[in-house]
């Protein structure tokens, strides 16, 4: 097999010098992006691009020699193999497997690169097609560019002259090719083919093949949950790495999930008296430090802006990772009396927490977006009161629109939010591995707030006796805060989601239901296909007519069964096939995506049956969530029991005393027996001892704590409440 120091070796005696970055071992360009993105950024190349090497083996004769194709090109480059086979002359081009890579180049799938050319023996060599991307070859001079060398744990960055000298010195003589012109010619080549239904199924095989490639998920969610995460986020077309780490773009597919939900929930608090604003990100040292227990929560998180061009600023300025210390001393300005109150503001925005931990798209990420609330109340009466209703409308955000099962709770001290009087949330929990995690949290800031920014209203109650004292007069208002992010979208892949992609549930779908034609084969007529793709656009018609957001696969090309698994892949939430047959019967056969059942709509009842299909998709969804989420929570009384329960990828319940020392200790014995447990499958999510998850507003009814009685299951002491413990995300 070929080695790193073999690659080498051969710059070596070319007088090449590139610049090598250790990274982790990775299996695909995603992975490889995310690795570089953990690298110490001062060891990378300021401006670089990433590649990809394919190697594809044509259809040959069985006793021909083997001609493999190596196609070098940049990341970013669509590859159509089917126009590539026809500009080479030769037939159905498929991956070739790792066999003929071992045999023939001396490399795995994950290291290969051009510089595998120097295995290839000297009567091989010319049996290559070496092939080169047009768009590699025009990269800027000030752009290093990126190959594994032999070794999928490094990459070695080198300038495009030194490319061009190793490609140059290789016995295999490359051909450039223009990806881009070369799909642009190939619709105009269909008129000209022989049998054009036949030739052009013939000549599209090979792509759906690389696309089935490119988007299939390759891990299985129970064996390797890290890898099945990222490969469903990505190629579903959910999210796309950035060139900074811990930061992602978010894409259509997912954003239109965020926007159903700032639609639903913008306009249940509109309806609570709550108006949207907007202020600036930028905090000053001086503001954001006023309130030091909340700063020390967040110091960690913060990135500074320290200059402007190349000078100095005379004061960092810090991008906000909360508003709490940006909004409250212009409430303080704002807020005048009583009659003033209740002041209730909310921002759609973006923050910035510069996390060191692993990041993980959309539940760990630099970058975000949410909305946060801050309110101002007369008395703590009426901010509890409001702290429990936002508490419910992000339960229904999980529950009634993404069909995923939260816990309303309590957060122990510990774990409240800095600064806070006390904090509510709604935890979810993932069941692949066995973790809770934070889903929304709403805030009882108490007066701390206050009193730090002078935000004070006259006491309408005070006593008349106060007379002009001024202090006794003087009241603290109350304050909340509270917010919900895009990791919501993150919590609904990884409960729904299954080993073929995406589940989205019906409410949150931008495409609720997709209609394919079927049924047509080289031997059906054309008016066989006109027909059908009219009663596709029938159906659609029809289901948009009644609020139904439908779409209709018309793509030419394309099987049905590969339509099939790319919007399985997608998560769309119901599909209906449409053939020849289906038209005759007047009928159009239903295929849910939450668990595979098919059944026959007739198209009389479309606008009924469909709809209400839809609804029992989403029911159906949560109540399965629900039923295995319960399935892991494991009500505990002795320690003994605590640790195989989380070992078991299991929440913890337990009657517990809520004292901060003890949940110090829990979380240092529940860590000292991680050795125990085997989940190799998580291993970059956080899984250190477990924490206080909440403390659920419903406790259990069937076994009250009794008081002096019930014991704390960690440490013997009177229990008060019971308490959901757990590792977390």
């Amino acid at each position: 097999m070929a080695t790193f120091q073999s690659v080498v070796d051969r710059f070596t005696s070319l007088s090449i010098s590139p610049k090598v970055v250790d990274h982790e071992p990775v299996k695909n360009n995603a992975e490889w992006s995310e690795a570089l993105g953990q690298c110490d950024q001062a060891s990378l190349p300021s401006t670089y691009v990433l590649t990809k090497t394919l190697v594809l083996k044509p259809k040959t004769a069985k006793n021909a020699p083997v001609t493999p194709v190596m196609v070098v090109a940049l990341e970013s480059t669509e590859t159509n193999m089917s126009a590539l086979g026809k500009k080479l002359s030769l037939k159905d081009l498929r991956f070739a497997n790792e066999d003929l890579l071992s045999s023939f180049f001396g490399v795995t799938k994950e290291a290969t690169s051009p510089f595998a050319l120097e295995n290839v023996s000297a009567e091989n060599i010319s049996n290559v097609h070496l092939v080169v991307d047009a768009a590699l070859l025009s990269v800027d001079q000030g752009t290093l560019i990126g190959f594994h060398p032999s070794a999928s744990e490094k990459t070695t960055f080198l300038t495009l002259a030194e490319i061009k000298k190793y490609l140059e010195s290789s016995s295999a003589k490359y051909t450039e090719v223009d990806f881009k012109a070369l799909a642009a010619e190939a619709p105009a080549a269909k008129p000209q083919q022989p049998k054009a239904p036949k030739a052009a199924t013939k000549a599209q095989k090979p792509k759906p093949e690389e696309d089935s490639v490119k988007i299939g998920i390759e891990y299985k969610k129970e064996v390797d949950f890290p890898k099945w995460y990222q490969q469903v986020v990505t190629k579903s077309e959910m999210l796309e790495y950035y060139d900074v780490s811990g930061c992602y773009i978010i894409r259509p597919l997912a954003y239109n999930i965020w926007k159903y939900i700032t639609d639903f929930f913008d306009a249940e608090i509109q309806e609570l008296g709550v108006e949207n604003t907007y202020f600036p990100m930028f905090v000053s040292s001086k503001v954001l430090e006023k309130e030091k227990d909340h700063v020390e929560g967040f110091a960690p998180e913060v990135a500074w802006v320290t200059k402007a061009g190349s000078s100095d600023l005379d004061e960092p300025i810090a991008i906000r990772p909360t508003s709490e210390t940006v909004m409250y001393p212009y409430f303080a300005k704002w807020i005048r009396s009583h009659r003033d109150l209740p002041l209730k503001i909310n921002q759609w925005c973006n923050v910035v927490r510069w996390e060191f931990k692993h990041p993980q798209p959309f539940l760990r990420t630099r970058e975000f977006l949410w909305q946060e609330g801050h309110t101002a109340h007369l008395t703590k009466e009426l901010a509890s009161e409001e702290v429990f209703q936002i508490l419910d409308l992000y339960r229904q955000v999980y529950e009634d629109l993404l069909a995923v099962p939260v816990i309303k709770g309590i957060k122990s001290e510990k774990e409240k939010f800095a600064g806070g009087l006390y904090t509510t949330t709604v935890e979810g929990f993932i069941p692949t591995t066995g973790r809770g995690i934070q889903g929304a949290t709403s805030h009882c800031l108490g007066q701390n707030f206050a009193k730090m920014f002078n935000i004070t209203v006259e006491d309408p109650n005070a006593p008349a006796n106060a007379g002009d004292d001024a202090e006794a007069k003087k009241l603290f208002v109350w304050q909340n805060s509270w917010g919900i992010t895009t990791r919501t979208i993150g919590v609904m892949v990884m409960v729904h989601g299954d080993d073929k992609g995406l589940i989205i549930p019906p409410r949150v779908a931008s495409t609720q239901v997709i209609v394919v034609p079927c049924g047509l084969t080289v031997k059906s007529t054309d008016e066989d296909r006109r027909n059908v793709e009219e009663g596709v656009k029938e159906v659609v018609k029809i289901l948009k007519s009644v609020g139904v957001r439908a779409k209709a696969d018309l793509r030419e090309n394309y099987t049905p069964g590969y339509k099939f698994n790319h919007w399985e892949l997608r998560g769309t939430p119901l599909r209906l096939e449409i053939g020849p047959m289906d038209l005759a019967k007047k009928s159009t056969l239903s295929v849910r995506r939450d668990n595979g059942k098919k059944a026959p709509i007739p198209m009389a009842s479309l606008a009924t049956d469909v709809p209400a299909l839809l609804q029992t998709i989403q029911k159906d969804m949560f109540e399965s969530a629900k039923a295995v989420r319960d399935a892991h929570v494991k009500y505990v009384t002795e320690w003994k029991d605590f640790v195989p329960a989380l070992n078991s990828r299991c929440s913890v319940m337990i009657p517990w005393c809520e004292e901060v020392q003890c949940e110090d200790d829990i979380k240092e014995k529940s860590s000292r027996n991680e050795e125990q447990e085997d989940e190799a499958e998580d291993e970059r999510a956080p899984s250190m001892g477990a924490k206080s998850l909440c403390i659920p507003l419903e406790q259990p009814q069937d076994k009250p704590i009794v008081p002096g009685v019930t014991k704390c299951a960690a440490c013997g002491a009177d229990a008060k409440r019971w308490t959901l413990f757990g590792r977390s995300y």
